[in-house]
């Protein structure tokens, strides 16, 4: 747009001077020969009549003709300043829009810098933003990279845990079926030295007290059923009031969930330490009470017997039942003993559904074990006992 303006306005005063200039070609041209005549003329005159002149005469004519002259000189002299003054005056208007025009053209192309420097100040801004955003994206990747690299990591630790722990057990399986084969084969060694006299001793002892046992064994069976039925009471109540903790345990998790379940826990370890404690005492004192009966036995079938029973109280004394179980759910466990009565194993042959249900049972053989009065059995009746199975439902193991 600059470079259009500055050719119109140059164009038009360059124009205007070339027809000026051939204006003044063209009145000089057809004024000098005007002039030239005219001493020619005078001069054919003043010939003629050069010898009727007087010498005054043709001094005034050489003034008159020298005035002309000059007048015509200073004519064109004025002419010519005049020419001068008005190229000067185009001259200085060319000047004039030429600066004016480089003035536009130098506000234009600062404006243009200024874009240019706005445009590059944002293409800057744009970059570094970017850049940012870039660097950002990347840290954030780095992030999520190195939370990947720590889970995969934690999970290598607990694998190889698992694996040390696996690996831990089998050794102390293979260590306990070890043992308790060499223990096994001792007593059974033993058990065959000894069979001979003890079944004579048994069988006289047993004679002598098999009346007073039975009338003891009577009234331990009264005394244990009222026991039974008080703890089962008591049992029903505590299941009760547990349940009704739990309630208002359950009301209050969401405002303190975790200080509440850490407190159940601990409640619950409690009550299991507890049961563990009466489970002890009571399988002691269950030990103290059925022993003599097992080992006097008349039958092999009664101190069989006696020998399940045993059992099944201190399973049941050792037992924490856990606390919302349904009532109607059944669980069988399959127990497989030593020859001493140690627990070689204990499984869930039979579910209930409800794996906190089984795991309780699984429990309360462990904490029940050892069942030593397997060793009091005839020998011909304890591989019999040896493995067995047990079912439990809330309130009863059979």
């Amino acid at each position: 747009m600059a470079r259009h303006d500055q050719r119109v306005g140059y164009g038009l005063p360059a124009i205007l001077a070339i027809g000026l200039h051939v204006l003044v070609l063209v009145v000089s041209v057809i004024s000098l020969p005007s002039r030239d005549a005219d001493p020619s003329s005078s001069s054919i005159v003043q010939a003629t009549l050069v010898s009727n002149e007087t010498v005054t005469d043709q001094a005034q004519r050489a003034q008159e003709a020298r005035e002309r002259a000059a007048a015509r000189q200073a004519e064109e002299e004025a002419k010519a300043a005049e020419e001068a003054e008005r190229q000067a005056a185009e001259q200085a208007e060319a000047e004039r829009q030429a600066q004016e025009q480089r003035a536009q053209a130098e506000a234009e192309r600062q404006a243009a810098q200024r874009e240019r420097e706005v445009a590059r100040q944002q293409a800057e801004e744009e970059a570094q933003r970017r850049a940012e955003e870039a660097e950002q994206q990347a840290n954030r990747r780095a992030e999520e990279a190195e939370r990947q690299r720590q889970a995969e990591l934690e999970r290598q630790r607990q694998e190889e845990e698992r694996r040390q722990a696996e690996a831990e057990r089998q050794r102390q399986e293979e260590e306990a079926r070890r043992q308790a084969e060499a223990e096994r084969q001792r007593q059974e060694e033993e058990a065959r030295r000894q069979a001979e006299a003890e079944r004579q001793r048994q069988e006289e002892e047993a004679r002598r007290q098999a009346e007073a046992e039975r009338q003891r064994q009577e009234e331990e069976a009264r005394r244990q059923a009222e026991a039974e039925r008080q703890r089962q009471e008591e049992e029903a109540r505590r299941q009760a009031e547990a349940e009704r903790q739990r309630q208002e345990e359950e009301a209050r998790r969401q405002a303190e969930a975790e200080r509440q379940r850490q407190e159940e826990e601990a409640r619950r370890q409690e009550a299991a330490r507890r049961a563990a404690e009466a489970a002890s005492q009571s399988l002691d004192e269950a030990i103290a009470g059925e022993a003599s009966a097992v080992a006097n036995a008349q039958q092999g079938q009664e101190a069989a017997n006696g020998f399940i029973n045993l059992v099944r109280r201190a399973v049941e004394q050792s037992w924490a039942i856990p606390a919302g179980s349904n009532q109607g759910v059944v669980a069988t466990i399959t127990v497989r003993l030593g020859p001493s009565g140690e627990l070689l194993g204990a499984s869930v042959s039979q579910s209930s559904g409800d794996s906190a249900f089984d795991q309780s049972a699984l429990q309360a053989v462990q904490r029940a074990e050892p069942f030593t009065e397997l060793m009091r059995l005839p020998a011909s009746t304890q591989r019999e006992f040896r493995q067995f199975n047990l079912r439990f439902q809330p309130g009863d193991v059979r």
